[in-house]
């Protein structure tokens, strides 16, 4: 796979980049992490293994939103489960929040699961308040609430 530059969204607030870790530059991996450190573990409260190796794996993309001075805004994880395509550590700094740099996110990442495996559905465990939220990009609840970190999620599919 090669770097994708990044390219700007119909949104020119923000740009897109797509990069395995291995393309990833340490700068713009440490902001993404310290991201997600900052949300899920610090604001969430979750105690738990962040960096689980799944990052690092070949098929994974890690979508990566940047404001105009370059700062990592929002950060997803795309990963290549064989028979589906999984996003997940969707996070959007609580300053972009509302700005609908989380859809602009979620967007880029369906079009890069989209893009590795055309036919392939779509999976997310969603924290469950956010259910209507990835609904809106075509993803339905595909079993029961479950707990994950004293969170309740809920899987979800988009089925292709």
């Amino acid at each position: 796979m090669t770097q994708h530059e990044p390219r700007q969204d119909r949104d020119d607030r923000w740009a897109v980049r797509v990069a395995t870790l291995d393309e990833l530059d340490a700068r713009t991996a440490y902001e993404a992490w310290r991201l997600r450190q900052d949300v899920f573990v610090v604001e969430q409260e979750c105690a738990y293994p962040d960096l689980d190796g799944r990052d690092a794996e070949p098929g994974t993309r890690h979508v990566v939103l940047l404001d105009g001075v370059g700062r990592v805004v929002a950060t997803a994880r795309v990963l290549d489960d064989g028979d589906v395509q999984r996003i997940g550590r969707v996070v959007c700094h609580p300053d972009a929040r509302g700005t609908g740099a989380s859809g602009v996110l979620m967007r880029a990442a369906l079009e890069t699961a989209t893009a590795t495996a055309p036919q392939a559905d779509v999976v997310l465990g969603a924290q469950s308040p956010l259910t209507g939220w990835y609904g809106r990009f075509g993803f339905a609840p595909d079993g029961p609430e479950y707990l994950e970190d004293d969170i309740p999620h809920t899987p979800m599919r988009l089925r292709r």
